[in-house]
Protein backbone atom coordinates (compact mmCIF):
# COMPACT_ATOMS: atom_id res chain seq x y z
CA UNK A 1 0.00 0.00 0.00
CA UNK A 2 2.59 2.85 0.81
CA UNK A 3 4.42 1.96 -2.60
CA UNK A 4 1.05 2.83 -4.33
CA UNK A 5 -0.17 5.76 -2.12
CA UNK A 6 3.14 7.49 -3.00
CA UNK A 7 2.56 6.49 -6.46
CA UNK A 8 -0.98 7.93 -6.49
CA UNK A 9 0.59 11.06 -4.56
CA UNK A 10 3.06 11.69 -7.03
CA UNK A 11 0.33 11.72 -10.16
CA UNK A 12 -1.24 13.98 -8.18
CA UNK A 13 1.34 16.96 -6.79
CA UNK A 14 3.81 16.43 -9.22
CA UNK A 15 4.73 17.91 -12.31
CA UNK A 16 1.74 18.89 -14.49
CA UNK A 17 -0.64 16.76 -12.15
CA UNK A 18 -4.18 18.71 -10.76
CA UNK A 19 -2.22 19.51 -7.39
CA UNK A 20 0.77 20.63 -8.46
CA UNK A 21 3.33 21.43 -5.53
CA UNK A 22 5.65 24.46 -6.49
CA UNK A 23 7.43 26.73 -3.99
CA UNK A 24 6.88 30.25 -2.86
CA UNK A 25 7.27 33.17 0.06
CA UNK A 26 4.40 33.03 2.58
CA UNK A 27 4.49 35.95 4.56
CA UNK A 28 8.49 35.64 4.83
CA UNK A 29 9.32 31.82 4.47
CA UNK A 30 9.61 29.74 1.72
CA UNK A 31 7.22 27.08 1.41
CA UNK A 32 5.73 24.31 -0.77
CA UNK A 33 2.21 25.51 -2.05
CA UNK A 34 -0.33 24.42 -4.57
CA UNK A 35 0.67 26.12 -7.94
CA UNK A 36 -3.03 26.39 -9.45
CA UNK A 37 -5.12 28.07 -7.28
CA UNK A 38 -8.12 30.50 -6.15
CA UNK A 39 -6.74 33.51 -4.65
CA UNK A 40 -9.56 35.05 -2.79
CA UNK A 41 -12.77 32.95 -0.93
CA UNK A 42 -14.97 35.15 -3.23
CA UNK A 43 -13.00 33.95 -6.25
CA UNK A 44 -14.69 30.53 -5.16
CA UNK A 45 -17.85 31.95 -4.71
CA UNK A 46 -18.31 33.62 -8.16
CA UNK A 47 -17.05 29.76 -9.51
CA UNK A 48 -19.99 28.57 -7.51
CA UNK A 49 -22.49 30.22 -9.81
CA UNK A 50 -21.72 27.43 -12.23
CA UNK A 51 -24.02 24.77 -10.41
CA UNK A 52 -26.89 26.58 -11.17
CA UNK A 53 -30.38 25.18 -9.59
CA UNK A 54 -28.46 22.75 -7.84
CA UNK A 55 -29.43 22.88 -4.23
CA UNK A 56 -26.68 24.40 -1.49
CA UNK A 57 -28.36 24.80 1.85
CA UNK A 58 -31.18 22.89 2.66
CA UNK A 59 -32.88 23.77 6.32
CA UNK A 60 -36.48 21.65 6.87
CA UNK A 61 -38.33 23.14 4.02
CA UNK A 62 -36.23 26.00 3.23
CA UNK A 63 -34.13 25.23 0.32
CA UNK A 64 -31.89 27.77 -1.14
CA UNK A 65 -29.93 26.89 -4.95
CA UNK A 66 -26.47 27.99 -5.70
CA UNK A 67 -27.58 30.28 -8.36
CA UNK A 68 -30.16 32.29 -5.74
CA UNK A 69 -27.08 32.21 -3.21
CA UNK A 70 -25.09 34.04 -4.47
CA UNK A 71 -27.22 36.65 -5.29
CA UNK A 72 -28.59 36.60 -1.99
CA UNK A 73 -24.92 37.10 -0.69
CA UNK A 74 -24.21 39.77 -3.29
CA UNK A 75 -27.53 41.70 -1.96
CA UNK A 76 -26.19 40.95 1.50
CA UNK A 77 -22.51 42.69 1.03
CA UNK A 78 -24.32 45.76 -0.50
CA UNK A 79 -26.26 46.26 2.53
CA UNK A 80 -23.53 45.48 4.46
CA UNK A 81 -21.55 48.17 2.88
CA UNK A 82 -24.11 50.71 1.87
CA UNK A 83 -26.09 51.05 5.68
CA UNK A 84 -23.31 49.76 7.89
CA UNK A 85 -19.84 51.32 6.15
CA UNK A 86 -18.07 47.92 6.42
CA UNK A 87 -15.17 47.42 4.16
CA UNK A 88 -12.37 45.86 3.80
CA UNK A 89 -10.60 44.62 7.19
CA UNK A 90 -13.57 45.40 9.40
CA UNK A 91 -15.21 42.70 11.31
CA UNK A 92 -18.46 41.09 11.19
CA UNK A 93 -19.52 39.30 14.15
CA UNK A 94 -21.80 36.27 13.45
CA UNK A 95 -23.50 34.88 16.96
CA UNK A 96 -26.68 32.51 15.72
CA UNK A 97 -27.10 29.02 15.60
CA UNK A 98 -26.48 27.47 11.60
CA UNK A 99 -29.59 29.50 10.42
CA UNK A 100 -29.17 30.16 6.18
CA UNK A 101 -28.35 33.47 7.21
CA UNK A 102 -25.42 32.89 9.02
CA UNK A 103 -24.08 31.40 5.89
CA UNK A 104 -24.76 33.99 3.81
CA UNK A 105 -23.75 36.61 6.13
CA UNK A 106 -20.07 34.59 6.26
CA UNK A 107 -19.98 34.86 2.15
CA UNK A 108 -21.18 38.63 2.25
CA UNK A 109 -18.34 39.45 4.51
CA UNK A 110 -15.36 37.77 2.91
CA UNK A 111 -16.24 38.85 -0.18
CA UNK A 112 -16.45 42.42 0.85
CA UNK A 113 -12.74 42.01 2.29
CA UNK A 114 -13.87 42.02 5.52
CA UNK A 115 -13.89 39.52 8.47
CA UNK A 116 -16.18 37.13 10.23
CA UNK A 117 -15.38 37.07 13.71
CA UNK A 118 -17.60 33.42 14.55
CA UNK A 119 -18.56 34.35 18.04
CA UNK A 120 -19.46 30.91 19.70
CA UNK A 121 -23.39 30.23 19.84
CA UNK A 122 -22.84 28.35 23.17
CA UNK A 123 -21.41 31.54 25.04
CA UNK A 124 -22.51 32.94 27.93
CA UNK A 125 -23.69 36.89 28.40
CA UNK A 126 -19.80 37.84 29.47
CA UNK A 127 -17.95 35.56 26.98
CA UNK A 128 -19.87 36.91 24.10
CA UNK A 129 -19.29 40.64 25.54
CA UNK A 130 -15.76 39.54 25.67
CA UNK A 131 -15.52 37.97 22.54
CA UNK A 132 -17.03 41.49 21.35
CA UNK A 133 -14.39 43.30 22.90
CA UNK A 134 -11.80 41.58 21.23
CA UNK A 135 -12.45 41.47 17.95
CA UNK A 136 -14.47 44.55 17.87
CA UNK A 137 -17.23 44.45 15.35
CA UNK A 138 -18.71 47.24 12.88
CA UNK A 139 -21.91 45.35 13.19
CA UNK A 140 -23.42 42.14 15.16
CA UNK A 141 -25.11 39.55 13.56
CA UNK A 142 -27.36 37.76 15.59
CA UNK A 143 -29.95 35.24 16.30
CA UNK A 144 -32.75 36.07 18.89
CA UNK A 145 -32.43 33.45 21.69
CA UNK A 146 -28.63 35.09 21.43
CA UNK A 147 -29.58 38.44 21.74
CA UNK A 148 -31.48 38.04 24.62
CA UNK A 149 -28.63 36.03 26.36
CA UNK A 150 -26.61 38.88 25.74
CA UNK A 151 -29.41 41.46 27.11
CA UNK A 152 -27.92 43.97 25.61
CA UNK A 153 -24.99 44.53 23.40
CA UNK A 154 -22.23 47.12 23.60
CA UNK A 155 -23.65 50.98 22.95
CA UNK A 156 -23.36 52.11 19.30
CA UNK A 157 -23.09 48.90 18.19
CA UNK A 158 -25.51 48.15 15.22
CA UNK A 159 -27.12 45.13 15.66
CA UNK A 160 -29.02 43.03 12.63
CA UNK A 161 -31.28 40.03 13.66
CA UNK A 162 -31.11 37.24 11.70
CA UNK A 163 -35.50 36.58 12.24
CA UNK A 164 -36.74 40.00 11.92
CA UNK A 165 -33.69 42.24 9.85
CA UNK A 166 -32.39 39.79 7.64
CA UNK A 167 -35.17 39.61 5.56
CA UNK A 168 -35.44 42.99 4.57
CA UNK A 169 -31.65 43.12 4.26
CA UNK A 170 -31.55 40.77 1.38
CA UNK A 171 -34.97 41.86 -0.45
CA UNK A 172 -33.76 45.63 -0.68
CA UNK A 173 -33.13 47.34 -3.68
CA UNK A 174 -32.53 45.76 -7.28
CA UNK A 175 -30.15 42.84 -8.15
CA UNK A 176 -26.51 43.36 -7.09
CA UNK A 177 -23.14 41.70 -8.36
CA UNK A 178 -20.47 41.03 -5.81
CA UNK A 179 -18.21 43.28 -4.45
CA UNK A 180 -14.88 44.24 -6.36
CA UNK A 181 -13.02 45.44 -3.73
CA UNK A 182 -9.02 43.78 -3.73
CA UNK A 183 -8.45 40.69 -1.62
CA UNK A 184 -4.97 39.57 -1.35
CA UNK A 185 -4.12 35.84 -0.56
CA UNK A 186 -2.79 36.19 2.96
CA UNK A 187 -5.37 38.84 4.31
CA UNK A 188 -7.69 37.92 6.90
CA UNK A 189 -11.11 36.20 6.49
CA UNK A 190 -12.45 34.45 9.61
CA UNK A 191 -11.60 34.42 13.58
CA UNK A 192 -12.55 31.39 15.04
CA UNK A 193 -12.51 31.08 18.43
CA UNK A 194 -10.99 28.63 20.16
CA UNK A 195 -12.47 26.24 22.64
CA UNK A 196 -11.18 28.13 25.76
CA UNK A 197 -10.89 25.18 27.71
CA UNK A 198 -8.45 26.68 29.95
CA UNK A 199 -8.47 30.52 30.13
CA UNK A 200 -10.06 32.63 27.72
CA UNK A 201 -10.62 31.93 24.46
CA UNK A 202 -8.24 33.15 21.99
CA UNK A 203 -9.20 34.30 18.21
CA UNK A 204 -7.40 32.20 15.65
CA UNK A 205 -7.60 34.26 12.82
CA UNK A 206 -7.37 32.47 9.24
CA UNK A 207 -6.66 33.78 5.73
CA UNK A 208 -8.37 33.19 2.33
CA UNK A 209 -5.13 31.07 1.54
CA UNK A 210 -5.59 29.45 4.81
CA UNK A 211 -9.30 28.55 4.10
CA UNK A 212 -8.71 27.59 0.57
CA UNK A 213 -5.82 25.37 1.16
CA UNK A 214 -8.61 23.44 3.45
CA UNK A 215 -10.55 23.01 0.35
CA UNK A 216 -7.94 22.21 -1.94
CA UNK A 217 -6.00 19.83 0.71
CA UNK A 218 -9.32 17.85 1.08
CA UNK A 219 -10.07 17.80 -2.63
CA UNK A 220 -6.92 16.27 -3.28
CA UNK A 221 -7.12 13.89 -0.02
CA UNK A 222 -10.62 13.13 -1.28
CA UNK A 223 -9.48 12.14 -5.05
CA UNK A 224 -6.75 10.13 -3.82
CA UNK A 225 -8.80 7.77 -1.48
CA UNK A 226 -11.34 7.42 -4.52
CA UNK A 227 -8.16 6.19 -6.92
CA UNK A 228 -6.90 3.77 -3.81
CA UNK A 229 -10.31 2.54 -3.20
CA UNK A 230 -10.49 1.37 -6.86
CA UNK A 231 -8.24 -1.16 -6.64
CA UNK A 232 -9.58 -2.46 -2.77
CA UNK A 233 -10.65 -5.58 -3.54
CA UNK A 234 -13.04 -5.33 -0.37
CA UNK A 235 -14.82 -2.15 -1.56
CA UNK A 236 -18.04 -2.77 -2.90
CA UNK A 237 -19.74 -1.37 -6.50
CA UNK A 238 -22.15 1.60 -4.90
CA UNK A 239 -24.03 3.21 -7.07
CA UNK A 240 -22.95 7.13 -7.62
CA UNK A 241 -25.61 9.53 -5.51
CA UNK A 242 -25.35 13.01 -5.48
CA UNK A 243 -23.23 14.24 -2.81
CA UNK A 244 -25.42 15.75 0.51
CA UNK A 245 -23.89 16.53 3.68
CA UNK A 246 -25.61 16.87 7.53
CA UNK A 247 -24.09 19.17 9.29
CA UNK A 248 -24.82 18.68 13.04
CA UNK A 249 -21.36 20.75 14.10
CA UNK A 250 -21.96 24.28 14.74
CA UNK A 251 -20.66 27.21 12.09
CA UNK A 252 -18.49 28.67 14.47
CA UNK A 253 -16.53 25.42 14.76
CA UNK A 254 -14.26 24.42 11.19
CA UNK A 255 -16.13 21.27 11.18
CA UNK A 256 -19.10 23.32 10.33
CA UNK A 257 -17.46 26.38 8.25
CA UNK A 258 -14.58 25.23 6.71
CA UNK A 259 -15.79 21.61 5.99
CA UNK A 260 -19.00 22.27 4.98
CA UNK A 261 -20.23 25.56 4.50
CA UNK A 262 -16.86 26.42 2.00
CA UNK A 263 -15.90 23.11 1.20
CA UNK A 264 -19.49 21.94 -0.19
CA UNK A 265 -19.62 24.51 -1.73
CA UNK A 266 -16.55 24.22 -3.70
CA UNK A 267 -18.26 20.86 -4.72
CA UNK A 268 -21.58 21.86 -5.57
CA UNK A 269 -22.90 19.68 -3.13
CA UNK A 270 -26.25 19.75 -1.15
CA UNK A 271 -25.87 20.88 2.59
CA UNK A 272 -28.68 19.87 4.79
CA UNK A 273 -28.68 21.54 8.33
CA UNK A 274 -31.02 21.59 11.06
CA UNK A 275 -31.57 23.29 14.72
CA UNK A 276 -31.85 22.90 18.07
CA UNK A 277 -30.78 20.04 20.48
CA UNK A 278 -28.72 17.44 19.13
CA UNK A 279 -31.53 14.52 18.51
CA UNK A 280 -30.49 11.18 17.06
CA UNK A 281 -33.66 10.10 15.89
CA UNK A 282 -33.81 13.38 14.01
CA UNK A 283 -30.51 12.82 12.51
CA UNK A 284 -31.64 9.28 11.27
CA UNK A 285 -34.63 10.94 9.56
CA UNK A 286 -32.59 13.97 8.30
CA UNK A 287 -30.08 11.51 6.87
CA UNK A 288 -32.89 9.08 5.55
CA UNK A 289 -35.04 11.57 4.23
CA UNK A 290 -31.98 13.93 2.27
CA UNK A 291 -30.35 10.72 0.90
CA UNK A 292 -27.61 12.14 2.88
CA UNK A 293 -24.06 10.49 1.66
CA UNK A 294 -21.73 12.45 4.15
CA UNK A 295 -21.96 13.10 8.27
CA UNK A 296 -19.23 13.95 10.43
CA UNK A 297 -20.52 13.42 14.26
CA UNK A 298 -18.04 14.79 16.94
CA UNK A 299 -17.71 14.12 19.88
CA UNK A 300 -20.16 11.98 21.88
CA UNK A 301 -22.51 12.50 18.19
CA UNK A 302 -21.58 9.43 16.00
CA UNK A 303 -21.66 7.08 19.44
CA UNK A 304 -25.07 8.37 20.27
CA UNK A 305 -26.39 7.88 16.98
CA UNK A 306 -24.80 4.77 15.68
CA UNK A 307 -25.40 3.02 18.84
CA UNK A 308 -29.24 3.70 19.04
CA UNK A 309 -31.70 1.24 19.47
CA UNK A 310 -33.60 2.47 16.89
CA UNK A 311 -30.62 2.77 14.14
CA UNK A 312 -32.16 -0.32 12.25
CA UNK A 313 -35.26 1.32 11.38
CA UNK A 314 -34.01 3.52 9.27
CA UNK A 315 -32.79 3.39 5.29
CA UNK A 316 -29.04 4.57 5.92
CA UNK A 317 -27.70 2.65 2.62
CA UNK A 318 -27.31 6.19 0.87
CA UNK A 319 -23.93 6.99 3.35
CA UNK A 320 -20.98 6.96 1.70
CA UNK A 321 -18.83 8.52 4.24
CA UNK A 322 -18.78 8.68 8.10
CA UNK A 323 -16.77 10.63 10.05
CA UNK A 324 -15.95 11.90 13.56
CA UNK A 325 -13.58 14.40 15.27
CA UNK A 326 -13.25 16.44 18.14
CA UNK A 327 -11.26 13.72 19.69
CA UNK A 328 -9.39 11.07 18.95
CA UNK A 329 -11.79 8.25 17.55
CA UNK A 330 -11.54 4.63 19.20
CA UNK A 331 -11.06 1.33 17.64
CA UNK A 332 -14.25 0.55 18.99
CA UNK A 333 -16.38 3.54 17.30
CA UNK A 334 -14.68 2.90 13.95
CA UNK A 335 -15.76 -0.41 13.97
CA UNK A 336 -19.32 0.65 14.72
CA UNK A 337 -18.90 2.85 11.73
CA UNK A 338 -17.77 0.30 9.27
CA UNK A 339 -20.72 -2.15 10.59
CA UNK A 340 -23.66 1.20 9.93
CA UNK A 341 -21.49 2.25 6.29
CA UNK A 342 -22.97 -0.10 3.61
CA UNK A 343 -19.60 0.09 1.80
CA UNK A 344 -17.98 -0.58 5.01
CA UNK A 345 -14.22 0.59 5.40
CA UNK A 346 -13.92 2.66 2.70
CA UNK A 347 -16.46 5.11 4.52
CA UNK A 348 -15.04 5.91 7.32
CA UNK A 349 -11.90 8.54 7.77
CA UNK A 350 -10.66 10.92 10.25
CA UNK A 351 -8.36 14.01 9.74
CA UNK A 352 -6.10 15.87 12.44
CA UNK A 353 -6.51 19.88 12.44
CA UNK A 354 -7.18 22.55 14.37
CA UNK A 355 -8.47 26.44 14.42
CA UNK A 356 -4.92 27.16 14.21
CA UNK A 357 -4.07 24.90 11.54
CA UNK A 358 -6.81 25.82 9.38
CA UNK A 359 -6.37 23.45 6.80
CA UNK A 360 -6.16 19.61 7.87
CA UNK A 361 -2.75 18.46 8.67
CA UNK A 362 -2.59 14.58 8.53
CA UNK A 363 -5.78 12.45 7.16
CA UNK A 364 -6.31 8.70 7.20
CA UNK A 365 -9.53 6.82 6.11
CA UNK A 366 -10.39 3.13 4.33
CA UNK A 367 -8.29 0.32 4.53
CA UNK A 368 -5.22 2.03 6.13
CA UNK A 369 -7.51 3.55 8.78
CA UNK A 370 -8.63 -0.27 9.19
CA UNK A 371 -4.69 -1.71 9.44
CA UNK A 372 -3.76 1.85 11.43
CA UNK A 373 -6.83 2.57 13.58
CA UNK A 374 -4.83 4.76 16.00
CA UNK A 375 -3.30 6.85 13.80
CA UNK A 376 -4.59 10.08 12.33
CA UNK A 377 -2.39 9.68 9.03
CA UNK A 378 -0.01 10.76 6.91
CA UNK A 379 0.91 14.43 6.56
CA UNK A 380 -0.74 16.42 3.64
CA UNK A 381 1.07 17.93 0.91
CA UNK A 382 2.46 21.44 1.48
CA UNK A 383 2.22 20.10 5.63
CA UNK A 384 5.44 19.70 7.22
CA UNK A 385 5.23 17.57 10.81
CA UNK A 386 7.87 17.31 13.55
CA UNK A 387 8.02 16.12 17.29
CA UNK A 388 9.69 18.17 19.71
CA UNK A 389 10.95 17.44 22.92
CA UNK A 390 10.32 20.67 26.07
CA UNK A 391 14.13 21.89 25.09
CA UNK A 392 12.64 22.58 21.20
CA UNK A 393 14.75 19.58 19.86
CA UNK A 394 13.61 17.04 17.15
CA UNK A 395 12.70 13.96 18.35
CA UNK A 396 13.31 10.85 15.92
CA UNK A 397 10.88 7.69 14.80
CA UNK A 398 8.89 6.74 17.79
CA UNK A 399 9.51 9.40 20.48
CA UNK A 400 6.92 10.64 21.97
CA UNK A 401 6.61 14.83 22.32
CA UNK A 402 4.95 17.82 21.22
CA UNK A 403 3.71 18.20 17.87
CA UNK A 404 4.71 20.83 15.53
CA UNK A 405 3.37 21.52 12.25
CA UNK A 406 4.23 24.46 9.16
CA UNK A 407 2.76 24.88 6.04
CA UNK A 408 1.25 28.09 4.52
CA UNK A 409 -1.86 27.78 5.80
CA UNK A 410 -1.50 28.03 9.36
CA UNK A 411 -3.59 31.04 11.05
CA UNK A 412 -1.86 34.30 10.87
CA UNK A 413 -2.22 34.91 14.64
CA UNK A 414 -4.24 35.29 17.71
CA UNK A 415 -6.42 38.32 17.49
CA UNK A 416 -5.51 41.11 19.47
CA UNK A 417 -2.93 38.77 21.84
CA UNK A 418 0.91 39.22 20.08
CA UNK A 419 1.66 37.24 23.26
CA UNK A 420 -0.16 34.19 22.68
CA UNK A 421 0.81 34.28 19.00
CA UNK A 422 4.71 34.90 19.71
CA UNK A 423 4.14 31.50 22.00
CA UNK A 424 2.02 29.39 19.70
CA UNK A 425 3.89 30.27 15.96
CA UNK A 426 7.72 29.99 16.51
CA UNK A 427 10.66 31.20 13.98
CA UNK A 428 10.38 29.88 10.15
CA UNK A 429 6.33 29.94 11.09
CA UNK A 430 6.15 26.43 13.24
CA UNK A 431 2.79 26.23 14.97
CA UNK A 432 3.07 24.46 18.62
CA UNK A 433 0.17 22.49 18.74
CA UNK A 434 -0.03 21.51 22.31
CA UNK A 435 -0.60 17.78 21.23
CA UNK A 436 1.69 15.32 22.11
CA UNK A 437 2.40 12.59 19.59
CA UNK A 438 4.33 10.25 17.69
CA UNK A 439 5.49 9.31 14.09
CA UNK A 440 5.85 5.90 12.97
CA UNK A 441 6.25 4.69 9.50
CA UNK A 442 5.44 8.31 7.98
CA UNK A 443 2.32 8.10 9.95
CA UNK A 444 1.42 10.42 12.75
CA UNK A 445 -0.10 9.10 16.16
CA UNK A 446 -1.97 11.09 18.74
CA UNK A 447 -1.50 10.24 22.46
CA UNK A 448 -3.11 13.53 24.05
CA UNK A 449 -3.03 17.18 24.75
CA UNK A 450 0.50 18.36 26.59
CA UNK A 451 -2.16 19.82 29.64
CA UNK A 452 -3.82 16.22 29.93
CA UNK A 453 -0.93 13.80 30.60
CA UNK A 454 -1.01 12.41 33.94
CA UNK A 455 2.47 12.29 35.49
CA UNK A 456 2.28 9.06 38.09
CA UNK A 457 5.73 7.92 40.03
CA UNK A 458 7.87 10.04 36.54
CA UNK A 459 5.58 7.83 34.61
CA UNK A 460 4.04 9.84 31.76
CA UNK A 461 0.57 8.68 31.36
CA UNK A 462 -1.35 9.62 28.06
CA UNK A 463 -5.09 9.29 29.01
CA UNK A 464 -6.73 8.63 25.66
CA UNK A 465 -4.99 4.86 25.29
CA UNK A 466 -7.19 4.38 28.64
CA UNK A 467 -10.36 5.63 27.22
CA UNK A 468 -10.25 3.89 24.45
CA UNK A 469 -9.70 0.66 26.07
CA UNK A 470 -12.78 1.28 28.66
CA UNK A 471 -14.81 2.09 25.38
CA UNK A 472 -14.03 -1.10 24.30
CA UNK A 473 -16.60 -2.36 27.38
CA UNK A 474 -19.75 -3.46 26.32
CA UNK A 475 -21.19 -1.90 29.39
CA UNK A 476 -19.35 1.54 28.34
CA UNK A 477 -20.58 4.03 26.00
CA UNK A 478 -17.91 6.82 26.67
CA UNK A 479 -14.96 7.80 28.75
CA UNK A 480 -12.63 10.39 30.18
CA UNK A 481 -9.54 9.90 32.29
CA UNK A 482 -7.65 12.53 34.02
CA UNK A 483 -4.87 13.20 37.12
CA UNK A 484 -5.75 13.28 40.86
CA UNK A 485 -3.05 14.64 43.10
CA UNK A 486 -1.84 12.33 45.28
CA UNK A 487 1.08 13.07 47.92
CA UNK A 488 3.93 10.64 47.19
CA UNK A 489 3.33 9.48 43.27
CA UNK A 490 2.30 13.08 42.16
CA UNK A 491 -0.90 11.79 40.49
CA UNK A 492 -3.16 8.88 40.28
CA UNK A 493 -5.42 8.19 37.62
CA UNK A 494 -8.99 8.38 37.96
CA UNK A 495 -11.88 7.02 35.10
CA UNK A 496 -15.26 8.99 34.97
CA UNK A 497 -17.17 6.57 32.76
CA UNK A 498 -20.64 7.00 30.99
CA UNK A 499 -22.39 3.40 31.20
CA UNK A 500 -24.55 2.23 27.87
CA UNK A 501 -27.78 3.04 27.37
CA UNK A 502 -29.82 0.20 29.31
CA UNK A 503 -27.12 -1.30 31.05
CA UNK A 504 -26.52 -1.96 34.98
CA UNK A 505 -23.63 0.49 36.78
CA UNK A 506 -20.19 -1.43 35.75
CA UNK A 507 -18.33 -3.09 38.38
CA UNK A 508 -15.24 -0.47 38.91
CA UNK A 509 -13.39 -3.69 39.85
CA UNK A 510 -14.59 -5.44 36.64
CA UNK A 511 -13.24 -2.40 34.41
CA UNK A 512 -9.94 -2.13 36.10
CA UNK A 513 -9.90 -5.88 35.39
CA UNK A 514 -10.69 -4.90 31.85
CA UNK A 515 -7.63 -2.26 31.62
CA UNK A 516 -5.52 -4.62 33.21
CA UNK A 517 -5.61 -6.99 30.59
CA UNK A 518 -4.41 -4.56 27.90
CA UNK A 519 -2.50 -1.84 29.75
CA UNK A 520 0.52 -1.79 32.45
CA UNK A 521 -0.40 -1.65 35.98
CA UNK A 522 0.66 1.53 36.67
CA UNK A 523 -2.37 3.49 33.81
CA UNK A 524 -4.77 0.99 35.40
CA UNK A 525 -7.42 3.71 37.12
CA UNK A 526 -7.13 3.63 41.27
CA UNK A 527 -10.23 6.04 41.06
CA UNK A 528 -13.64 5.57 39.71
CA UNK A 529 -16.86 7.54 38.97
CA UNK A 530 -20.11 6.22 37.12
CA UNK A 531 -22.15 8.97 36.29
CA UNK A 532 -25.30 8.65 34.10
CA UNK A 533 -25.19 11.94 32.58
CA UNK A 534 -23.15 12.46 29.39
CA UNK A 535 -19.54 13.72 29.28
CA UNK A 536 -19.28 17.87 29.42
CA UNK A 537 -18.67 18.73 26.06
CA UNK A 538 -17.88 21.96 24.24
CA UNK A 539 -19.09 22.59 21.01
CA UNK A 540 -16.33 21.27 19.16
CA UNK A 541 -17.11 17.48 20.89
CA UNK A 542 -13.94 18.01 23.28
CA UNK A 543 -14.47 17.06 26.46
CA UNK A 544 -14.45 19.74 29.17
CA UNK A 545 -11.87 18.15 31.49
CA UNK A 546 -11.24 21.51 33.33
CA UNK A 547 -15.09 20.58 34.72
CA UNK A 548 -14.36 16.92 35.44
CA UNK A 549 -11.13 17.86 37.58
CA UNK A 550 -13.31 21.21 39.16
CA UNK A 551 -11.69 23.87 38.20
CA UNK A 552 -14.17 25.39 36.38
CA UNK A 553 -18.01 25.02 35.92
CA UNK A 554 -19.59 24.06 32.25
CA UNK A 555 -21.09 27.49 31.49
CA UNK A 556 -21.59 26.70 28.16
CA UNK A 557 -25.25 27.08 26.46
CA UNK A 558 -26.60 24.36 24.07
CA UNK A 559 -29.86 25.28 22.96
Amino acid sequence: MQERYEEIQGQLTGPGGPFEIGEENVLGERMAVFKRRMRSLRELLAASEAHGAAEYIVLDDRRIRYDQHVQLVARAARELRERYGVGPGDRVAILAENHPEWIIAFWATVSSGAIVGALNGWWTADEIRYGLELSRPKVLIADRKRLARLDAPPRGLPVIEIESDFPSLLASGPAAALPDVPIAEDDPAVILFTSGTTGRPKGATGSHRGILGFVQGSMLSGLRSMMLAAEDQASKPLERLATASLVTVPLFHMSGLYANAVMMLAVGAKTVWRLGRFDPIDVLRIIERERITSWAGLGAMAPRVLNHPDVGRFDLSSIRNLGSGGAPTSPTLQSRMRAVAPNGRQAVGLGYGSSESVSVVAVIGGAELEQHPTSVGRPQPCHQVEIRDPDGHKLGEGEKGEIFVRGPFTMLGYWGDREATARAILPGRWLATGDVGTRRDGRLYIDSRARDMILRAAENIYPVEIEHRLEEHPQVTEAAVIGVDHPELGQEVKAIVVPASGAPDPDPADLAAWVGERLAPYKVPAHWEIRREPLPRNAAGKVLKTVLRGETENAFVEE
